[in-house]
């Protein structure tokens, strides 16, 4: 099979596109024939081994050398084979999936347990952009954030891909929402739902005199200190991400966040998809408000599969509105 391999770090022309073998899937795992993947910071960040703490720390990318060597963490797909042990699945299936790895290539095993159908409203293109990212949103606001019918949420980051689906995913738990956004992405983000729009490079959301129940902090653009000053008093501070860094951020940013968090009244809280046992049935509940018309994905670009570094460029330019999809 063809496939993107990741040997070392660095830019996008690090990833080399060869032929591999079809991956076997074990017992209890799926060999899915992948028709569409996403890109996302979690693949770039690996791509290029930053931030630097990173590879230090438990579960990083690899100190020297990638760990992973094949990257795409979404998937959505046909089921080819199935383990012995696989019984909610077989051959045809249509899926999607976070398997964290293998979705840069034409086949990739999946474990039953992180593997869900596929949305039927959705195309392969739609289903691939959903699990990471609208995954992260419905951790961070559901799960961290504790979200309320009729509370005040802001997103900060509200045009990207977590940031697009978190808008929708808080509004159909009823909350009141605000995006805060360029201005060239102002209409898009009213557009999927939110009640108010908040456009940085005219309005700073810190001196506006609001009051937020919940900030969701996909873009990392302000100190954690300075964003509990816009939360009311019990309110809650959930840390996605922050702006790259080749040797500490954004881990730093989410570091220092909980450093405060005892020495406050409001809740920090950090939204990791990545190490969420739960994923599954994340899929399965994204699934729903897919199909209930709550959610929507917004794709930005569709890049066919040989462009993957393409994509991946693109996307670390920070510009993209929504998704960044690749058609496998």
């Amino acid at each position: 099979m063809k496939a993107f391999v990741l040997r070392s770090y660095g830019s996008p022309d690090v990833l080399e596109l060869t032929d591999v073998d079809i991956p076997v899937p074990g017992d209890d795992e799926v060999l899915v024939r992948v028709r569409a993947t996403s890109v996302q910071p979690y693949d770039w960040h690996l791509m290029r081994g930053e931030p630097y703490v990173a590879r230090l720390m438990p579960g990083g990318p690899g100190l020297r050398r990638p760990k992973i060597n094949i990257l795409g963490a979404d998937i959505a797909g046909q089921v080819e084979a199935v383990g012995k042990d696989v019984t909610e699945f077989r051959p045809g299936d249509e899926v999607f999936a976070m398997p964290k790895q293998g979705g840069f290539a034409e086949y990739a095993c999946v474990r039953e347990s992180e593997l869900a159908p596929k949305p039927k409203s959705l195309s392969f293109e739609q289903a691939a952009s959903v699990p990471l990212a609208a995954g992260t949103a419905l951790l961070g606001l559901r799960d961290e954030g504790r979200i309320q019918p009729g509370q005040s949420v802001l997103v900060n980051g509200a045009s990207g891909g977590v940031g697009t689906f978190a808008v929708q995913i808080a509004k159909a738990f009823g909350a009141r929402v605000t995006g805060v956004c360029s201005t060239r992405n102002v209409d898009l983000v009213r557009s999927i739902g939110a009640d108010e729009v908040i456009d940085y490079t005219r309005e700073d959301f810190l001196r506006n005199g609001q009051r937020y129940d919940l900030l969701l902090d996909i873009a990392g653009s302000r100190p954690g200190s300075a964003c509990r000053r816009v939360l009311t008093r019990r309110g809650t501070y959930v840390v996605v991400g922050g702006p790259g860094g080749r040797w500490l951020q954004p881990v730093g940013h989410v570091f220092s966040a909980l450093a405060m968090s005892p020495f406050v009244s409001q809740r920090t809280a950090v939204a990791d998809v990545v190490r969420c046992t739960e994923n599954r049935q994340n899929l399965v509940t994204l699934t729903g408000l897919v199909e209930d018309a709550r959610v929507t994905p917004v794709i930005d670009r569709c890049y066919p599969f040989a462009e993957i570094p393409t994509a991946v460029g693109y996307l670390e330019t920070g510009r993209a509105r929504g998704k960044v999809v690749i058609e496998v």
